[in-house]
């Protein structure tokens, strides 16, 4: 009687690399559609930056503008407000252009495993004619129901990886957007404080203190959150996961500190909060709804091992 077992071998590793092949390649062109964002937000982010300190230096600088200044209300608050709008841009600037480090990272880290399974197609064909042949010279009546056992435990397993690695990614996504509600809930505790005692200059520091915490910790989580993006691809998911800018414009608030501006500070805090939150949830719900989808997968591999088992034996 002829064994099977070196053949099905065969294929769940010739099927394993062409599904590998297909996600990488599904991964390719999440990743350009990413890069392309990133590109163009580096740029409008560049002409902001551009306009903002063209209007710095034109106040630095006296003349018309600086004259208008003056005759509309203080040229410092003006001046010390148009400084921290440059500032945050530039702070905006530099964590997408990391960004983009990473992202073209992870496209030569996917250019280079395209390579090792690009032939991987024209090789699971040849081991599907070999098995073919096997079974019409060998006439075993079971061939035909091994054969289909072993396509679907290979679709199964490849199947219940990517499900598994989305999953993976969800969770990590899911506790680095935590982290930054903690850091934003940290900042709105310090708003409070702030607008309800007139904490003052140095309620300020703590605010802000709080306020770079978070923005660090988003840039963290937008690195997550774009590779969870890039796992639910591979499972059919599309999603575009992008969290708000959190706002660290400390010295515009040390210049207009009052209790009309604190209530501003504390809105805006909240109102970045509620949309990180909601973001948290759909990740949140997305991995629990992985985690039904991978145990199912588990017991359909298990069911089809169980069977192949029965027919080899029977």
């Amino acid at each position: 009687m002829i064994s099977y077992d070196d053949i099905d071998d065969g294929l769940r590793a010739a099927r394993e690399r062409v599904r590998r092949l297909e996600q990488l390649t599904t991964r390719r062109q999440a990743l350009a559609q990413q890069l392309d964002e990133v590109g163009q937000l580096l740029v409008d982010l560049e002409d902001r930056l551009a306009e903002e300190e063209q209007d710095v230096s034109k106040l630095e600088g006296g003349g018309f503008t600086a004259f208008l200044a003056g005759l509309v209300g203080s040229k410092e608050d003006r001046l010390a407000r148009e400084r921290a709008q440059a500032q945050a841009l530039r702070q905006r600037l530099d964590g997408q252009r990391t960004r983009l480090q990473w992202l073209e990272a992870d496209r030569v880290s996917v250019e280079s495993g395209l390579a090792e399974v690009g032939a991987a197609r024209e090789e699971f064909a040849a081991l599907l004619e070999r098995k073919e042949r096997v079974l019409v010279e060998s006439g075993d009546p079971r061939g035909g129901e091994l054969t289909e056992i072993g396509q679907r435990l290979a679709d199964t397993h490849a199947d219940l990886r990517e499900h598994e690695e989305a999953h993976e990614a969800g969770v990590a996504a899911g506790h680095a957007v935590d982290q930054v509600l903690r850091c934003l809930g940290s900042a709105r505790g310090a708003s409070r404080w702030d607008m309800l005692s007139g904490g003052g200059g140095f309620a300020d520091m703590v605010e802000h203190g709080h306020l770079r915490n978070a923005d660090e910790a988003a840039w963290h989580a937008q690195r997550a959150l774009d590779v969870f993006s890039r796992e639910l691809s591979d499972v059919g998911v599309r999603a575009c996961l992008q969290l708000p800018e959190v706002d660290t414009r400390w010295f515009a608030d040390m210049f207009f500190d009052n209790i009309v501006t604190d209530a501003i500070k504390h809105q805006r805090i909240a109102r970045t909060g509620e949309a990180v939150a909601e973001i948290g949830q759909w990740v949140n719900g997305t991995v629990g709804n992985l985690g039904v989808r991978c145990g199912e997968l588990a017991q359909r591999r298990d069911l089809l091992v169980a069977r192949r088992e029965e027919v080899l034996t029977g």
